[in-house]
């Protein structure tokens, strides 16, 4: 079976999926990344920064290059793909089925169109229900949805909230395989204790201290204000708190952090450092309001290194990946009253939050590129 794979440009939580699927030689795939060539740093929306990765992502798997003619290439917007000679090239290495990483783009969309009815086509998405609203853009959105995955074959799940999507807008069970969302857990599960411990003096946390970790886009989406001001309302000061990353909202968060010495800021690091940093946590919040925070990776990351979580509802992991005063808790999105409490309740011992953070280590370890690679050669295998 020869399987064409189209997406965007290479991330850390694909390429392994893809090496593997190569490795394990039950399939042949061939990776059609759209976004254009890599010509060095690519410029990241959310961050506000060029980003070089220093991991490999287009090592040890077949793949091509599609040449991007948007006039303003980008994965953020539906016209910021564009690739006239994609499927002409699709069709060219002759396969028996395609892959498709995302339709809200103008490519990904026409090769939906084209190759269903020719070739069997496959999915792989993460949108969810928690930010639908009501009304006439609803009725009309949900039209759209429908005719949209009339064009899909077979869909690969991440998550139960990205499950219930997909059978609302028309697929049923049998069309549905589970597909878990997932990173690198051998990686960010090795032990970097002696980096983490260094991190915390270097901020000021005592050994006794609880550190609360943010890590990601500054955005408004993943509401780090209100992490922040639900933080100043606990007034604990043996309670630290640590924004890693950048962003829009950076100069806010720095202001309100102003004169509060538990407060500590860390520019973007990259993949090789991140697990260290999580590492020097004792609790992750992604306290996100959305609209969009389908899924939450990074909750992911802290649990593969063995950190208790916090999260808001709106985060499309919290159903899977917390389970309530078992590995952390779930409040509700946007109530800071709520937070507050949660992280009131949370910081009360360090031996709790560590007996929380075993149990998410525990819990994601069937979350792996493993189960992605066997769930497409299994379909792939029915479908023959």
């Amino acid at each position: 079976m020869r399987l064409a794979i189209i997406t965007t440009h290479p991330i850390q939580y694909y390429a392994p999926v893809f090496k593997l699927l190569n490795e394990r030689g039950r399939i042949d795939i061939n990776v059609f990344y759209t976004l254009g060539p890599e010509n060095g740093d690519r410029y990241d929306q959310g961050f506000g920064k060029s980003i070089s990765w220093d991991i490999p992502l287009v090592e040890g798997y077949p793949y091509e290059w599609v040449e991007n003619a948007a006039l303003q290439p980008g994965s953020h917007h539906y016209k910021g793909i564009k690739t006239p000679t994609l499927i002409q090239e699709v069709q060219a290495w002759q396969p028996d089925a395609v892959l498709v990483f995302g339709w809200a783009y103008q490519s990904h969309l026409k090769a939906l169109r084209y190759f269903k009815g020719r070739i069997p086509v496959y999915f792989r998405g993460d949108s969810t229900l928690l930010d639908e609203t009501q009304g006439l853009k609803k009725l009309l959105r949900a039209v759209f949805l429908y005719w949209v995955y009339q064009h899909v074959d077979h869909a690969f799940y991440v998550g139960t909230n990205n499950k219930a999507y997909f059978k609302k807008y028309g697929l049923k069970d049998k069309q549905l395989s589970f597909a878990p969302h997932a990173i690198d857990n051998q990686r960010f599960g090795v032990d970097r204790k002696d980096e983490a411990s260094a991190l915390r003096r270097k901020l000021g946390v005592k050994n006794s201290d609880i550190l609360i970790l943010f890590a990601g886009k500054f955005s408004d989406k993943k509401s780090p204000v209100l992490l922040a001001d639900a933080f100043l309302n606990l007034k604990k000061p043996d309670v630290h708190l640590l924004f890693a990353g950048n962003g829009k909202l950076e100069q806010q968060l720095e202001s309100k952090a102003r004169g509060a010495g538990n407060i500590h800021f860390m520019d973007f690091q990259n993949q090789l450092y991140m697990p260290v940093i999580y590492q020097a946590a004792d609790l992750f919040c992604l306290p996100s309001k959305g609209p969009g925070e389908t899924w939450g990776l990074a909750v992911n990351e802290a649990m593969a290194c063995g950190k208790a979580i916090l999260v808001s509802d709106k985060v499309g992991c919290a159903v899977d990946l917390v389970k309530e005063k078992y590995n952390g808790a779930i409040f509700k999105s946007g109530k800071i009253f709520d937070l507050t409490a949660c992280l009131e309740q949370l910081t009360t011992s360090r031996p709790q939050l560590e007996r929380m953070g075993n149990h998410s280590a525990e819990m994601i370890k069937d979350w792996n590129f493993l189960k992605i690679a066997e769930a497409i050669e299994i379909s792939l295998m029915q479908a023959k």
